[in-house]
């Protein structure tokens, strides 16, 4: 079982990977749901995380809080940070863009920010010579049940190799949401990672983990401190 542990900022990273936890996602700003952390703290976070045999870092990318609907300055200032990010030893980084849908009353996939955003990466991990991961964050969430499944075949297709999701409202218990969480693992096919989250600790992991089959699982406590 892989655990990925959400870390704000250098907070409490050795601290979960001491008891197991194998990939971290770096944010800043948890209260908001994480934005990108800093240059300072990425280039720690990596010296300190790569030090644990097979640990690995995913930097999250995202400008603000609030709505995954982004402007075009917000584009560019994500592009930016994901070449530094990829520049300073991060394996992975997390992204997620919505736009609104045709009738303005919920959200889609914006294909094209998403694309853009991977070409970005791919370009990065060519450049330094390493594949570099990437992870859609909890944005997914935003999308109605039928919008999340094309979404992930589109994610699969552009290169997205996990989609993070917690597969109801946030707040809901995880128990609640194992049918969708079920649903969306059985469209991915293995074509990517559907990483559970939100709501998963080190108490009740093993038995998500069992009812999903899945050997992934993400959270800020998912390994005991």
């Amino acid at each position: 079982m892989l655990y990925e542990f959400c870390a704000e900022n250098l907070t409490n990273v050795e601290a979960a990977l001491n008891p197991g936890a194998r990939r971290i996602e770096l944010c800043d700003n948890l209260a908001v749901g994480g934005t990108t952390p800093s240059a300072g703290v990425i280039e720690q976070a990596v010296a300190l995380i790569h030090k644990h045999e097979g640990a690995t870092v995913r930097a999250i990318i995202r400008p603000r809080g609030g709505d995954f609907v982004y402007s075009k300055v917000e584009f560019k200032a994500m592009e930016t940070d994901i070449r530094y990010a990829g520049a300073n030893g991060v394996d992975g980084v997390v992204i997620g863009c919505l736009k609104r849908n045709g009738s303005g009353d919920g959200f889609e996939l914006d294909r094209e920010g998403t694309e853009r955003l991977v070409k970005i990466v791919q370009s990065v991990g060519e450049m330094r010579g390493r594949e570099l991961g990437i992870t859609f964050h909890m944005a997914f969430d935003a999308l109605d049940p039928q919008a999340q499944l094309d979404t992930i075949d589109v994610l699969a297709e552009l290169g997205v190799d996990r989609i993070l999701t917690h597969g109801g409202a946030a707040g809901t218990p995880i128990e609640d949401n194992l049918d969708r969480l079920k649903a969306c693992i059985d469209r991915a096919d293995g074509r990517l990672v559907i990483l559970p989250g939100g709501g998963i600790t080190y108490e009740n992991a093993s038995a998500v983990a069992s009812a999903l089959g899945v050997a992934e699982l993400h959270g800020t406590k998912i390994v005991r401190l």
